[in-house]
């Protein structure tokens, strides 16, 4: 477990591919905290202080020790779909992959007419000097050990946030011109994690859909009111490409609608889409998925 977990934490705040060490380095230096334009602040204790840490995982923005959970609404710039997604990006629950899997992917859909919400939800404390963050992963990658790791399951303020989250985009539905009852949930790595997590312990809304991208395949136990589901995942994952599909089977067992996509080539951490796999345009499936089955023109 202990060799699982550094592995995942190198996968997913270094990249992925044949070797995680010839990925760009985690910069030892910060960055400003970029704008974000139209970020709501979700419901955390008084008082707690704020630590955010910002910076570049080789060219893309990244951010870790989030104590303030926001929701930030990429909406169509014309008339939409009427279904929302909340997007979760991964990073271990050490960080978040921000742009790559948050902002990116908002802008996608937003193209597409579905209007989206980057969730930047409560991560696991690292160290809060930059350097000494880097240079832990840097041990990380060569086989040694750092300070933290990412845990076996979805933390309870992430599950809080998600939560939170849902409830946000439901009671607010009519001002983002969306349909309360097409608000699904999409995520990466641990945000996959974090998507299952309110698929299976939802708060007071159940996702009308959800999209765990290269999650952790374990088998769960799915609730009666589970939603359908969308996975995408490449075979040589080097963290879960391997494991047998027991999410997958879990949701057929329940009598759940599921579709998989079990690519050839991907790794872990493709994003959008890793160029020259079949991961490329994995986005597009997942379009006509929702589209068939009734989540972008109104009831199925």
């Amino acid at each position: 477990m202990r060799r699982f977990a550094a592995l995942l934490a190198a996968t997913a705040l270094l990249g992925s591919g044949p070797a995680v060490s010839a990925q760009p380095a985690v910069s030892r230096e910060t960055i400003p905290a970029p704008r974000q334009p139209g970020a709501i602040d979700l419901p955390i204790a008084k008082g707690t202080a704020q630590r955010e840490v910002w910076h570049l995982d080789g060219t893309q923005i990244a951010v870790r020790n989030v104590t303030q959970p926001t929701l930030t609404p990429v909406l169509p710039a014309g008339k939409g779909t009427g279904a929302a997604m909340i997007v979760a990006p991964g990073g271990a629950f050490l960080g978040l992959a921000i742009e790559k899997e948050g902002w990116d992917v908002a802008r996608w859909l937003a193209n597409h007419g579905i209007a989206a919400f980057v969730l930047k939800y409560r991560v696991l404390p690292t160290p809060a000097d930059q350097g000494v963050f880097a240079g832990e992963m840097a041990k990380v990658v060569t086989g040694g050990t750092a300070s933290f790791a990412p845990p076996a399951d979805t933390p309870q303020p992430a599950l809080d946030d998600a939560r939170s989250a849902i409830a946000l985009v439901h009671d607010r539905a009519g001002e983002f011109g969306v349909d309360p009852n097409r608000i699904g949930m999409m995520g990466f790595s641990a945000g996959a994690m974090l998507t299952r997590s309110l698929a299976t312990h939802p708060g007071q809304y159940m996702p009308a859909f959800i999209a765990p991208i290269y999650p952790m395949m374990n088998a769960v136990e799915v609730p009666a009111n589970a939603p359908p589901m969308f996975v995408a995942l490449a075979a040589d994952d080097t963290l879960f490409g391997k494991s047998p599909f027991g999410l997958v089977d879990s949701w057929r067992a329940a009598g759940k609608p599921v579709e998989f996509h079990y690519y050839a080539t991907g790794g872990h951490g493709f994003g959008l889409g890793k160029p020259g796999t079949p991961t490329e345009g994995w986005m597009d499936q997942l379009y006509r998925w929702l589209a068939s089955s009734g989540f972008l023109a109104g009831e199925k």
